[in-house]
């Protein structure tokens, strides 16, 4: 991150409030932070604390309450015209579409030309390590292999945001580990910008050019991390500047919730 990377998003008072049987529920209280272009934030906290549905309003999918974000400085409480791609939790290929035909399918519903689009899934498969597996089905391919095949076809868009909402989470610990590093690889030839959410302050920091830390009751921003850290490759998990800025994170978030 640079001094002269421009603010894409301006969160601004940002607030949402749910509708439910037992009356209203604040989802989102007074959320205001600021990302930059290239910039890679991470969204940590509890759960409940309103980390997804933030996530939820950047990709247009609920509107918020009050607030606004404003998108390369216009004044847009909804930034429509904002490009992005968005990788959720779970892959949610589709079982009957091969492996390259599922990455394609962005393109393919725009009806954008066939052998280009084809041709850039290809590359996107070389990148991520998959040219092996184009023709296979998501059954043959194991949770980790199947999560690459879904940042593929979140980036087959050319987006220069990605909004990841926990796309690891479900796997195992060491494969988790590996396809954060993976993502960072990306990030260097890509250079998207990426809102990311997650529980794990470990995966937080290894990712994270800035943590942005919420809290509960009221869900809203209880603290922001800047991370600096040396090269990030593996051996980061076993440098002591790692865990010192694991320690300061954490600490920001037990502050916040009370915890000490």
């Amino acid at each position: 991150m640079t001094s002269s990377q421009k603010i894409i998003y301006k969160v601004e008072n940002l607030t949402k409030t749910f509708e439910t049987a037992r009356g209203k529920v604040d989802g989102l209280s007074n959320i205001s932070f600021d990302v930059k272009t290239g910039e890679t934030v991470v969204l940590v906290g509890p759960s409940g604390c309103g980390k997804s549905t933030l996530l939820r309003i950047f990709a247009h999918l609920i509107e918020p309450t009050k607030g606004k974000i404003i998108f390369k400085g216009k004044n847009d409480s909804h930034p429509k015209n904002s490009k992005f791609g968005y990788i959720f939790q779970r892959s949610t290929l589709m079982p009957w579409r091969t492996i390259i035909d599922n990455i394609v399918l962005p393109l393919e519903m725009k009806g954008e030309d066939k052998k280009t689009t084809y041709e850039k899934a290809k590359k996107l498969l070389k990148l991520l390590n998959l040219e092996k597996f184009e023709h296979y089905f998501p059954i043959d391919l194991s949770g980790g292999m199947r999560q690459r095949v879904a940042i593929a076809r979140g980036l087959i868009s050319d987006p220069p945001v990605l909004l990841m909402d926990e796309p690891f989470s479900a796997l195992d610990e060491i494969m988790r580990q590996k396809l954060d590093f993976e993502l960072l690889n990306i990030k260097k030839k890509t250079n998207n910008t990426i809102i990311f959410v997650t529980h794990s302050i470990l995966e937080a920091v290894i990712l994270a050019d800035k943590i942005i830390i919420m809290g509960l009751n009221p869900n809203t921003v209880i603290g922001e991390k800047i991370i600096k850290l040396p090269e990030r490759t593996p051996e980061l998990l076993i440098n002591p500047i790692f865990f010192k800025n694991v320690a300061e994170t954490r600490k920001i978030l037990e502050k916040g919730l009370k915890f000490i």
